[in-house]
């Protein structure tokens, strides 16, 4: 189960993320500034972290800074009321990986969240392996028996993605939000069109087949 740190000093919206959140099947708790965040964070391991920037004792940007500055990489999703893009700027620069502005649409949170958490997963595994073809992360390589491939880097992850839940069917959007980013303004054919091109590249592999589901999406089965 992933565990979810929210820092909002706002107990009702905080109770409301946390029950959306809990019914979604995750483990949350709540704190009220960026002082008790890190407290928490230094007795407790979270996957991820929900955190408003007007907050009593440390706000948002100092809190998302003390993480960084400390190495940790956790998946950061800002909430806010403020709509100016010098504070969304502010806040991509101090390290946060998503931005929602106050009212929060729940059920797109839900989203957010789970996207930030399949790509933070993709990231820490940096390496997947289905038969004898390895993909590497860090080099956006594919090695099969006869040769190695550095590939351009939405090609890969969207390969990289399917390959590390063999058999699993994901949708033309579920890749989108995942590879393109839940605010890309691409359109779902840029999948197709990319899906194409990891065919070709990939037709005489003998450890997998990327299969079309028709009206559906794509999977990787193994051979």
């Amino acid at each position: 189960m992933f565990k979810i740190l929210i820092a909002e000093d706002d107990r009702k919206l905080c109770q409301l993320f946390e029950r959306v959140l809990i019914k979604n099947g995750y483990y949350t708790r709540g704190v009220t500034n960026g002082k008790e965040a890190l407290d928490a964070l230094d007795k407790e391991y979270f996957d991820l972290l929900i955190t408003d920037i007007m907050m009593p004792e440390m706000d948002g940007y100092e809190l998302i800074e003390s993480l960084r500055q400390a190495g940790n990489n956790m998946p950061v999703l800002m909430v806010t009321a403020k709509t100016e893009f010098d504070d969304l700027k502010m806040g991509f620069l101090s390290g946060t990986d998503d931005f929602m502005v106050k009212p929060i649409n729940i059920n797109e949170l839900v989203l957010r969240v789970g996207a930030l958490l399949r790509r933070a997963q993709m990231i820490n595994d940096r390496r997947q392996t289905i038969g004898s073809t390895v993909l590497e992360c860090d080099s956006l390589t594919i090695t099969t028996e006869d040769k190695s491939i550095v590939m351009p880097q939405k090609e890969f992850m969207l390969l990289y993605k399917m390959a590390s839940f063999p058999g699993k069917i994901f949708t033309r959007q579920e890749l989108m939000d995942d590879i393109w980013g839940y605010d890309s303004n691409s359109e779902t054919h840029t999948v197709d069109v990319h899906i194409g091109r990891l065919r070709d590249k990939f037709k005489n592999n003998p450890d997998f087949d990327i299969v079309t589901i028709r009206g559906i999406g794509y999977k990787v089965v193994r051979k």
